[in-house]
C-alpha cells in the first residue's frame, strides 16, 4: 500500500498532477474495498494496473454488487470466508438452515441470482421456514419479480406481521407499490410507521402522499425523518443515508 501511494503521488510522475491525485484517492479507495470483500484477483490488478482495473472493478463489482440492495440491506458479514465455510457446511450436512445463511451472505452482496438459488435449495429442504420464505421474497422483489414476491410475503405477513422487526411488510409494501396497488402499498407503510420509525418506511409513505396529493401528511412523515437524522448515532445515519437523501430531496420538492 506505501509503494503504491508513493507512485502514484511522486512529485514527478503524473499522479503528481492534481487531476490524477483525485483518481489515486479513488484507486485507493477501490483497492481497500476490493481487500475487504475478499477480491484478492482484483486487488493485484488495480495494484499492478491502476488505470484500467480500478474503473473495471467499480462497474464490474463495486457499483453492481451493491446498486441493487443499497438501502435493503440484510444484517451481518458477508465474506468469502463466511461463502466457503457454509459451502462446506452445505456439502457434509445438506442442511436448509446452512442455504439460508448462504442465500442471506449472498443477498448482502448484491449476487440476487445466487441467493435465490440458496432460498429455494433451502425450501426445498424446509418449505415452511418463514424466514426463507421471508427473504426470497424480498430477494425476487430486488430482481424486478414483484408478481412471484407477493404471495410469499403476503404469507410471511400474515402469520407473522412483525416478522424481521417490520421489514418484511416492508418489502410487502414495496411489493404491491411496483404492481401498482397503491392504496393497499399506503394501508401498509401507515401500519409499518404506526410502530417504527424507519426512513425506509416514512419516506416510500410520503412518497405514495405525494402521488395522491397529500402533501401535508408527506410533509410531516419527511420532517421526523430528517429530525431523527439529526439526532441519530453514526451507524444508524451511514444505514440510512440513502433513504435521508430522498427526504431532503422530496421536502424540497414539495416545500417542507
Amino acid at each position: 500500500m506505501a509503494s503504491l501511494i508513493h507512485i502514484l503521488f511522486a512529485g514527478g510522475g503524473w499522479f503528481g498532477l492534481p487531476a490524477f491525485g483525485l483518481f489515486a484517492l479513488f484507486t485507493l479507495w477501490m483497492l481497500v474495498d476490493a481487500i475487504r470483500r475478499g477480491e484478492w484477483m482484483w486487488a493485484v490488478f488495480i495494484f499492478i494496473f491502476p488505470m484500467l482495473n480500478t474503473i473495471l472493478y467499480y462497474f464490474m463489482v463495486y457499483r453492481a454488487s451493491s446498486s441493487a440492495t443499497r438501502g435493503f440491506e440484510l444484517p451481518g458479514a458477508a465474506t468469502r470466508q463466511r461463502i466457503k465455510e457454509l459451502q462446506a457446511q452445505i456439502h457434509h450436512l445438506d442442511k436448509a438452515h446452512h442455504y439460508f445463511l448462504l442465500g442471506d451472505v449472498y443477498f448482502r452482496q448484491g449476487k440476487l441470482e445466487k441467493a435465490e438459488a440458496a432460498y429455494r435449495a433451502s425450501l426445498e429442504r424446509d418449505a415452511q421456514d418463514i424466514d426463507a420464505r421471508a427473504h426470497l421474497g424480498q430477494c425476487l422483489l430486488r430482481q424486478k419479480k414483484a408478481a412471484e414476491a407477493r404471495p410469499l410475503l403476503e404469507g410471511v405477513c400474515a402469520e407473522n406481521p412483525k416478522h424481521d422487526y417490520g421489514h418484511s411488510m416492508m418489502a410487502l409494501a414495496e411489493t404491491l407499490t411496483a404492481l401498482g396497488e397503491q392504496k393497499a402499498a399506503m394501508t401498509i407503510w401507515q401500519q409499518v410507521t404506526d410502530s417504527n420509525q424507519y426512513p425506509r418506511a416514512k419516506v416510500q409513505l410520503a412518497e405514495l402522499y405525494i402521488a395522491n396529493h397529500q402533501t401535508d401528511l408527506a410533509r410531516a412523515e419527511l420532517k421526523d425523518v430528517l429530525s431523527d437524522d439529526a439526532h441519530a448515532p453514526a451507524f444508524q445515519r451511514k444505514r440510512d443515508r440513502v433513504w435521508v437523501r430522498r427526504a431532503r430531496g422530496l421536502a424540497r420538492k414539495i416545500g417542507g
